[in-house]
């Protein structure tokens, strides 16, 4: 029997017996594992056999907590870090080499636009932008150092959502790793390789942990692409297999890099994973409730949701998203000074830079995750001054409309 998401996430079983048979997985805080030999700890050193030897490269509750993750997804194989951007960094680094290239949009979130922009060229890696949803121009960017195309399910905050099947479709035929950044669509809602991803990242942060009680990532291989094709991973393909991008960022990038998971952290992830549906579920409710609460709204000047029936991307979402396409949403005010005065009058929705927390969370992008951007690049990106975001948490939505409500009487 196919058993549903929650289920699987629930009852994944411990990667061992638990001593004192614990419904949940203790938290594993020791840095160092004893061994019952000299054999068998070359042999776990060596990579012969599996097992803890030191907690940077991995730990019994983060094991689990990247086993319930394969077991909800399907995935070949799942590696947990400190943080989103850890996991982008380092599955970039661990498929990319000097020399090479990737593509990837613009209309990416703050961060991961500057890592692309700034942090990868000091590497010797050039990041070519170009708009995803134009073939003609993508492939006139692909050459043959061209290793992956990096893009974000729905860009945050332009909420753009690309035809993923059709672009894994353009990279698989070039050899080229389709590298996805799910943060805003959990796994409940999106199978991946369903479409043609290759590899996905993820901030846990977000979603999956439970209402932002903890930060962290996962890069998962979907166990699609041929790694001896990618020039930094044939090596590793050659002792690995398969494995071989698992293998370069556990055994070369969190021994050399860091970046790996604490069991604190995974345990806060377990948990969280086990209610995702129904935080998922909550929030997506509220967030399409609001998005018609707000275009009814005389002082709101338009609203961008694409969960929304008239949404140009409605059709597009419903398909890919499972009729969830995440709980955020965009609005605009007639000014930056209006967008001001409005978010000072909230009394309910919290001023706040994350994601999915439960809480419903407000920011100005525009004057805050890219303030560090030229007013030419902010507008390239489509990140108006008069643009709110607002991440919808899972509070009564008469009390988030009525908060709404009064802040907007005010300006």
């Amino acid at each position: 029997m196919n058993k549903g998401f929650t289920t699987r996430s629930l009852h994944t079983t411990f990667p061992q017996e638990d001593a004192y048979r614990a419904l949940h997985m203790p938290i594993y805080d020791g840095v160092a594992f004893d061994f019952d030999s000299a054999e068998t700890m070359e042999a776990v050193f060596s990579g012969r056999r599996a097992g803890h030897a030191y907690a940077r490269t991995s730990n019994p509750t983060v094991e689990y907590f990247e086993k319930k993750v394969k077991n909800v997804t399907g995935a070949h194989a799942v590696l947990a870090f400190s943080s989103g951007m850890a996991a982008i960094t380092t599955a970039i680094l661990s498929m990319v080499g000097q020399g090479d290239n990737l593509v990837t949009s613009n209309r990416l979130f703050g961060h991961s636009y500057a890592f692309f922009k700034t942090t990868l060229p000091g590497f010797g890696i050039e990041v070519r932008f170009v708009d995803l949803t134009d073939e003609v121009a993508l492939a006139g960017v692909v050459d043959e150092r061209t290793r992956l195309i990096f893009f974000e399910t729905i860009t945050n905050p332009q909420l753009e959502i690309l035809d993923i099947s059709r672009l894994a479709a353009f990279a698989h035929a070039r050899n080229l790793v389709l590298v996805g950044d799910s943060t805003t669509t959990p796994p409940n809602v999106f199978m991946a390789r369903s479409f043609g991803v290759d590899v996905e990242v993820m901030s846990t942060t977000k979603f999956i942990s439970g209402g932002a009680a903890a930060f962290g990532g996962v890069a998962i291989d979907h166990g699609t692409f041929a790694w001896e094709k990618v020039p930094a991973l044939a090596s590793w393909h050659s002792r690995f297999g398969i494995d071989a991008l698992i293998a370069r960022m556990r055994k070369e990038m969190f021994r050399h890099l860091g970046g790996s998971m604490t069991a604190h952290t995974a345990h806060f992830m377990n948990l969280g994973l086990d209610i995702l549906t129904l935080r998922v579920d909550k929030c997506v409710d509220n967030c399409m409730k609001l998005g018609v609460f707000l275009k009814e709204q005389p002082q709101v000047k338009s609203v961008n949701y694409p969960g929304l029936p008239d949404h140009v991307l409605y059709d597009l979402a419903q398909l890919q998203f499972a009729g969830k396409p995440g709980a955020i949403l965009t609005f605009d005010l007639a000014s930056r000074s209006v967008c001001f005065d409005f978010m000072n009058a909230l009394k309910v929705i919290r001023r706040a830079t994350n994601l999915n927390d439960n809480k419903t969370l407000i920011i100005h992008p525009h004057s805050t995750i890219y303030s560090e951007f030229s007013l030419a690049e902010r507008a390239e990106m489509k990140i108006p001054d008069t643009q709110m975001r607002l991440s919808v948490g899972i509070e009564d939505v008469a009390d988030l409309m009525g908060d709404i409500s009064q802040a907007l009487s005010v300006i």
